[in-house]
């Protein structure tokens, strides 16, 4: 029976020919090969080589042999290549979901670091409704979602991202241009687009309208956050948005502005329950998080103009 050092060395020396050759090849020293290579013949009773003029000649007894230990290697070469290409997510497919507020910013940033490390790796991305993911990670058609609230359900599981804000964004040049933060008082004295009651983040601001009797008009309505930008960006109205959209500059032409009342939130990535999670996945989700808790814990810089924040 040989050891698998013993078919390397072997190898070795039947691919340089030489002691010296093959203890190059392996990095060891040309005694411990020699030494090793007497040591097979003696306990196989098996002359692998005959020596002529310094160089090794694989015997004929030996032939097959080596053709097997060449498909031994060969087989060593496949597995390498194969770790090799999960190593580098080349064979693997990272299939993440959504909601339209994660997906604009933080989404794309998370993704970039994870390309860093797995750059052979596959990405599918799904923005998704919030009604949508539950169908998406039952069925298997994605392996997680970013979502912003967390609902009880027997099949997913939820793990925290970060902690954020609601604030007001107004078009570049408004009254309320400039502003370190406004009230709920004075927003509902503009036209508010995309501030829909059902909406988790809707919701929020709805909730504090209420609290203040305050009554509000929705001019427009827009599900998602690039829509409502644009059109706060074309003077249609001023609206409230969350500040993972509008991160980082995310959409020039608008200035963002701190609410304040508490409008606080918190965000979650939902999984299959049991289903386990792949190093992409939970290196996705790690970065994910990194990068929304870094937006988090700069709220203050978040609510300058968004001219300034892009000169950063």
């Amino acid at each position: 029976m040989m050891t698998l050092r013993q078919v390397e060395v072997i190898r070795a020396v039947m691919v340089t020919g030489t002691i010296g050759g093959a203890a190059k090849l392996l990095n060891v020293s040309a005694p411990g090969i020699s030494r090793l290579v007497k040591y097979t013949e003696k306990s196989l009773g098996i002359r692998f080589f005959q020596r002529q003029n310094g160089r090794y000649f694989p015997t004929p007894e030996a032939q097959n042999i080596f053709e097997q230990i060449n498909g031994v290697y060969k087989k060593v070469d496949d597995l390498t290549e194969i770790i090799s290409k999960i190593g580098h997510g080349t064979l693997s497919e990272l299939r993440i979901g959504s909601v339209p507020s994660i997906s604009q910013v933080m989404v794309p940033r998370a993704i970039e670091q994870v390309r860093r490390r797995y750059p052979g790796l596959r990405i599918d991305i799904n923005i998704l409704k919030l009604e949508e993911a539950i169908d998406y990670l039952l069925l298997g058609r994605g392996d997680c979602v970013a979502m912003s609230y967390r609902l009880e359900h027997p099949g997913l599981d939820f793990m925290p991202l970060a902690s954020g804000e609601l604030f007001c964004i107004v078009p570049e040049g408004h009254e309320l241009a400039g502003r370190k933060q406004v009230s709920a008082k004075e927003i509902i004295r503009y036209p508010l687009i995309g501030i829909d009651p059902n909406d988790p983040y809707g919701r929020i601001m709805a909730e504090i309208f209420a609290r203040n009797k305050l009554k509000y008009d929705i001019t427009i309505r827009a599900r998602f956050g690039t829509t409502v930008c644009a059109l706060v960006k074309a003077g249609l109205g001023i609206a409230v948005i969350d500040q993972f959209t509008v991160a980082h500059g995310g959409y020039p032409g608008v200035e963002v502005i701190r609410i304040v009342e508490p409008t606080r939130f918190d965000t979650y990535v939902a999984v299959k329950r049991g289903a386990p999670l792949s190093l992409h996945i939970e290196h996705f989700i790690d970065c994910l998080r990194t990068e929304m808790r870094a937006v988090g814990s700069h709220k203050i810089a978040a609510a300058k103009p968004a001219s300034r924040v892009r000169k950063k």
